[in-house]
Parts: structure tokens; C-alpha cells; sequence
């Protein structure tokens, strides 16, 4: 038995016990709790009830295809150069690259599970299976790179309007690309990670790898793994997230439009957008880069995407690269 069919076995949220999962899938119970134990390795909350065997908490859905394909409107599936889902990547968007040119433009990629995901400056995206949606994109441009300027900007507005065709608000941007939100009275946590990679021309042909993470549903212990604050989709839609396969299809559909929209709008079409979830407009914040350390108050972005932060003698200055963090007094 392998972590996959397990993970089917238990997806329904019942009581299975050791000798009936076995004998489905015609191993020993040493196997099942091999198995067992890897999965919990991953993050998987699977609970053992003694005499009433193993269970997870709630049901999940796992990731299908053709159901997400099915539930795309007509124009956006014709539209996608692939759509696929896997057990187990090292990462969506280190698969894309590695298939080059031959990857069709808006090819995209799923994993139940990434083995090595990552995020912005080489930073880990825990990816335990059934909870999250992971996610990477190909969108192949005309325009070279400067064209692209505030793309990873658009990629937030377009989560967000994912989550809006899901009932699902409260969350807002974190520049210059997490989705962050919080339960009622507690400090915003990542929500989304966006990581956008360019390859081609300069200013010629070139292509993005869209990354994205979306956390449907956090435990305890995976909050305190991440070591740093967190939300999940189950938070925002009062304990129960939507189906894994609806909000996938929702985000392929939110990225097949909007990347279209940029391709002919850049970022000038989402900046009305992005200025209304900024969660750093009006905060003192505290920049750490390659020139130090810089202290100022959130002043919104420019028109490429720019973080401006208005310094203490009343200047202001763009940013196109830093760690930000919200200065606390």
C-alpha cells in the first residue's frame, strides 16, 4: 500500500481499521502503519482510535483533474495548454522548468504534495498532502521582462478574486507577494504565497512560472512548524474550507482571465484593486535589504509595482526588493 491509496482509503473521514485496510489492499498491517506513519510525517493529522482503527478529523477531497477540468467555464478549458495533477513533486514549478519550451503556454501543474516547494529567496512551502492546494503556472509573453513589472502584484488580486467567486473574504496583500488574513482578533497570518520566476528575453520573448500555495486547512502542529503566523481558507469560512477540486478549479479560472488582462492591461489594470486589499498603505514599516535597514510609513506602490515608503523627512522612496515587516512601537 502506498501513501496515496491510504490517504483515499481514509479520505471520508470514517473509522478504518488496521486489518481492513490491509486486507483491501493486500499487505500486512506492518505495511498500513508504515505508511500510516509517513503520512503523519507529512503533516496529515491521522488519528487511532484503538478498537475503532484510524481516522482522520474531517473528510478531505483529493485533487482530481478531470473534476477540476469539469468544473472550469468552456472558454478557459480550451484555453490551457495542460492540465495536471500528481501524488508528489519536488515542486510544481521546478517541474515547468524542467520541460522548458516544451511546456504549452498556460500549462498547469498540481501536487498533492511537494517534496522541496518553494517560496520567495529560497524559503520552504510546507506542502502536506490533502490540506492545501500547490500550484505553478507557464504564461508565455511577447513583451520582455520590464513589461512585466507588478506581475507578482496581479497574481495577489487574482487569489483574492479567486476567493471572492468562493464566499470567502477577509483576507488582503502583503507586498510584494503573500495573501494574508486572520481569524477574529489575531495577528494576520499567510493565507497564500506567490512565486514568480521570468526565463526568455529581456526585450523579447519571455515566460513566467506562476508558483502559488493556498492553505485550505492548517493543525496545530503545522502552524507551529511554519514558524511564523498562518491562516487557512477553514478559518475564513467559519471551520469548513471549500472543496480541494472547486477552489482549484476557481484559481486555474481566476489565472487563465486575469493573465490575459495583464497581457493586455500590465499592471495598471489591477492597481485599483491591489490598492484596496494593500495592508501596508499607512503602517510604519521596517525594510531590511542589501542597503540596511530602512524605517518609513507604507505609502502604496507605484505604477510598476514599486513599494513607495515615505522616509521621516517627508521624501518618498520606491522599493523593488526588501524584506518588510510592520513596525511595531
Amino acid at each position: 500500500m502506498q501513501a496515496a491509496e491510504l490517504l483515499a482509503e481514509l479520505a471520508a473521514g470514517t473509522p478504518r481499521s488496521g486489518v481492513e485496510l490491509a486486507a483491501s489492499a493486500g499487505v500486512t498491517r506492518a505495511a498500513v502503519w508504515k505508511q500510516i506513519e509517513a503520512l503523519r510525517a507529512r503533516g496529515v493529522p491521522i488519528e487511532a482510535g484503538g478498537a475503532h482503527g484510524y481516522r482522520l478529523p474531517w473528510p478531505v477531497q483529493l485533487l482530481d483533474a478531470g473534476r477540476i477540468r469539469a468544473a472550469l467555464p468552456a472558454g478557459v478549458a480550451e484555453r490551457l495548454g495542460g492540465l495536471e495533477v500528481y501524488w508528489e513533486l519536488d515542486s510544481t514549478s521546478s517541474e515547468l522548468q524542467r520541460r522548458g519550451s516544451a511546456a504549452a503556454d498556460l500549462s498547469v501543474v498540481m501536487a498533492e504534495t511537494q517534496s522541496a516547494g518553494r517560496g520567495r529567496r529560497g524559503r520552504t512551502w510546507l506542502s502536506p498532502p490533502g490540506l492545501n492546494i500547490y500550484l505553478s503556472c507557464v504564461k508565455r509573453f511577447d513583451q520582455g521582462f520590464a513589461a512585466l513589472s507588478g506581475l507578482s502584484l496581479a497574481i495577489g488580486v487574482i487569489v483574492l478574486r479567486t476567493l471572492a467567486s468562493l464566499g470567502i473574504a477577509g483576507a488582503g496583500l502583503k507586498w510584494p507577494n503573500d495573501v494574508l488574513a486572520a481569524a477574529p482578533g489575531a495577528a494576520p497570518g499567510k493565507l497564500a504565497g506567490i512565486l514568480v520566476e521570468l526565463s526568455g528575453e529581456y526585450q523579447g520573448p519571455c515566460a513566467a512560472i506562476i508558483g502559488i500555495g493556498l492553505n485550505l486547512r492548517l493543525t496545530d502542529a503545522l502552524r507551529e512548524q511554519a514558524g511564523q503566523p498562518t491562516c487557512d481558507l477553514a478559518t475564513l469560512a467559519g471551520g469548513v474550507p471549500p472543496d480541494r477540486n472547486r477552489a482549484a478549479a476557481a484559481l486555474v479560472a481566476a489565472l487563465a482571465e486575469g493573465l490575459r488582462q495583464f497581457e493586455r492591461e500590465g499592471f495598471a489594470g489591477f492597481a485599483d484593486e491591489y490598492a484596496l486589499y494593500d495592508l501596508l498603505h499607512g503602517q510604519p514599516l521596517r525594510l531590511r535589504g542589501a542597503g540596511g535597514e530602512r524605517d518609513g510609513i507604507g505609502a502604496g506602490v507605484d505604477s510598476r509595482g514599486a513599494l513607495l515608503l515615505r522616509l521621516p523627512d517627508g521624501g518618498i522612496q520606491r522599493v523593488d526588493s526588501a524584506d518588510v515587516t510592520v513596525r511595531r512601537a
